[in-house]
């Protein structure tokens, strides 16, 4: 490592402060309109800079002092090595006034500083007062400098910085510029962490740069800090394991391990991992809130697996992949709601590990619940719809039923035609010839992605009937390496949630596979520019019923009055079900839906 000799150390987080606008990170829409102000020269009395520690307020605002006060300025592309900007950098320039609002929160410190700033600049064209949490002035200071903030001297310039502006007066604020600084992304920070290390001479490993930037949530200045604590602790090489031992943050593969058990529904399993974790001493909270963002990562990837990429590293990328598949949106969103809830509870909980128990078991319960949708996909596989495989043999011929059957069933399992039998011979049983086997259909070109999406709806139209209007709502979009996308109109958003259910997604991946040979992952996305496609569903013609045979009428014969009327049945006696309740009950759909769900149909 570098170390420049006889001068004092300097820490990261001050040693690698942004000195210009290109250099601050994850605040773009701060940067450029600081930027368009200075150029247009459309310069407010008052700035006021809101967010959470560690995300650039007082490095933004010094920035911004170089860019009024450089020589030549205002300007953007000031240099940050001349005189005037370094004095600014290091808070010693007589132009820039850097002050305290927690120690200097007085009424009397406001009406000094009202008289100094009556005086024209030394060096700079302005004069500026930067106040740093300014919340903490009292209610007299505010009050002391309104109308100050409202109408300053030409040469006056105010910027503030706060963590709490909700504390603020709403008299300040109206006399503000405000701009909210973020959380600066994880992948952002794990960047400059490595960066910063390269230039340290210092090896440190992705893993190990990601895990800071979790624990630093956000605040580059909490990052670098931590960074300069390994450095010191370590020396020239940092892993992932020296951060757990640190910090202690739980590792991505502990977590992943963790989460993949909830998602299989292996209870007894995860409640081992979690004892396992509590007894090595870990945070049971942290490791909670590790794995609430692991589900998050989770549930990114399912909605746009391309921005999830670009958060996590590579070494996670097939992870997700795989147990985005292991779960649907819905259920996902719910197990991340029973989480949230255990989070705020386990922070004053007594039994933390008690309280982590109860929510992996409750995990698992919204697991198994039963969704319309699982339904839907159990009741259709059972009734034998989906796709037959290569060796199954041909389906037995199957008798039309006596009662008229619905026009749904028919589509979903459509009768095949017993083979004719000779009249003249009622006696000899004349079996139904052996189904020729179909002829096989050339492959189609998967660059011809319309026709292949097309023609993959109307087989799915086939195998799943009841879904098939959530797929036929999507477009063709594009084939990128080995993802077909397929986009919906944001209207249709609901409909691209239901084709990325597990079971869905991978019915139509195996149709796509079985038309042009190839495997695809089956990406839905929802775009502005989409409209919604005009779908229609194959057809499926029926034979008209025979006509009924004409029956000559017969003459009644004479029944007593009192026979005509049917009896009624006696109180005790049970009522005998009528014709459309007993094919109700005798349909084969709603048997199969009894046997699955171990129901019975009440009385």
């Amino acid at each position: 490592m570098r170390h420049d000799g006889g001068v004092s150390y300097t820490v990261f987080a001050r040693k690698y402060r942004p000195k210009t606008f290109a250099h601050v990170l994850g605040q773009e829409h701060v940067v450029r309109t600081l930027e368009n102000a200075i150029k247009q020269d459309r310069l407010a009395q008052a700035y006021l800079f809101v967010g959470p520690r560690g995300t650039g307020k007082t490095s933004t605002a010094r920035i911004f002092a170089k860019a009024l006060n450089c020589s030549g300025g205002p300007k953007v592309d000031f240099d940050p090595e001349e005189s005037v900007c370094q004095e600014i950098a290091e808070g010693r320039s007589l132009d820039v006034m850097e002050i305290d609002g927690a120690s200097n929160n007085g009424v009397d410190y406001v009406r000094d500083l009202r008289e100094k700033i009556g005086f024209a600049p030394a060096v700079g064209k302005f004069t500026i007062i930067y106040i740093d949490e300014v919340h903490m002035l009292s209610t007299g200071a505010f009050n002391a400098l309104l109308k100050t903030l409202e109408e300053p001297p030409p040469h006056v310039k105010f910027i503030f910085a706060t963590t709490e502006a909700h504390k603020i007066l709403p008299t300040i604020l109206s006399r503000c510029q405000r701009f909210d600084l973020r959380r600066i992304p994880s992948n952002i920070i794990a960047d400059h962490l490595l960066h910063i290390a390269e230039l340290e001479n210092v090896k440190l490993d992705r893993l190990a740069a990601h895990a800071i930037s979790r624990v630093a949530d956000g605040g580059m200045r909490d990052a670098q800090s931590m960074l300069d604590q390994l450095v010191a602790f370590c020396g020239a090489e940092i892993n992932e394991a020296d951060v757990m031992h640190i910090f202690g943050v739980t590792s991505h593969e502990t977590v992943a391990n963790l989460s993949d058990k909830i998602l299989r529904n292996h209870t007894a399993a995860a409640l081992t991992a979690l004892h396992t974790e509590a007894e090595c001493g870990k945070d049971l909270a942290k490791l909670l809130t590790d794995l609430i963002f692991h589900f998050r990562n989770v549930l990114v990837y399912q909605v746009d697996p391309e921005v999830a990429m670009k958060e996590l590293p590579a070494e996670m990328a097939q992870l997700m992949a795989d147990q985005s598949k292991l779960v649907s949106n819905d259920k996902l969103m719910n197990l991340l709601d029973q989480f949230a809830e255990v989070e705020a509870s386990i922070r004053w909980a007594p039994n933390k590990r008690l309280c982590f128990e109860i929510g992996i078991i409750k995990a698992a319960q919204t697991l198994s619940e039963v969704t319309l949708n699982d339904v839907i996909v159990a009741l259709h596989g059972s009734l034998g719809n989906g796709p037959l495989p290569a060796s199954a043999p041909a389906p037995a011929a199957v008798a039309p039923r006596a009662a008229a059957p619905s026009v749904q069933a028919e589509t979903i399992a459509p009768a095949l035609a017993p083979a004719p039998v000779a009249v003249d011979s009622p006696a000899v049983a004349v079996p139904a010839p052996a189904a020729a086997p179909a002829p096989s259909k050339a492959l189609i070109d998967p660059n011809d992605g319309p026709r292949l999406w097309n023609e993959a709806l109307q087989e799915f139209h086939d195998q799943m009937p009841l879904v098939a209007s959530w797929a036929a709502a999507g477009v063709f979009d594009s084939i990128k390496g080995q993802k077909f996308t397929i986009a919906f109109s944001p209207a249709d958003a609901m409909a691209s949630e239901s084709v990325q259910r597990p079971t869905t997604r991978a019915a139509l991946e195996k149709i796509i596979e079985n038309l042009c040979g190839k495997r695809y992952e089956l990406v839905a996305t929802v775009s502005e520019t989409i409209q919604t496609p005009v779908y229609l569903a194959p057809s499926y013609e029926e034979e008209a019923p025979p006509e009924p045979t004409p029956v000559p009428e017969v003459a009644p014969a004479p029944v007593a009055e009192a026979a005509k009327k049917p009896a009624k049945p006696s109180k005790n006696e049970a009522e005998p079900p009528n014709a459309v309740e007993e094919a109700f009950r005798d349909d084969p759909f709603i048997r199969e839906a009894l046997t699955i769900f171990e129901a019975k149909l009440a009385d």
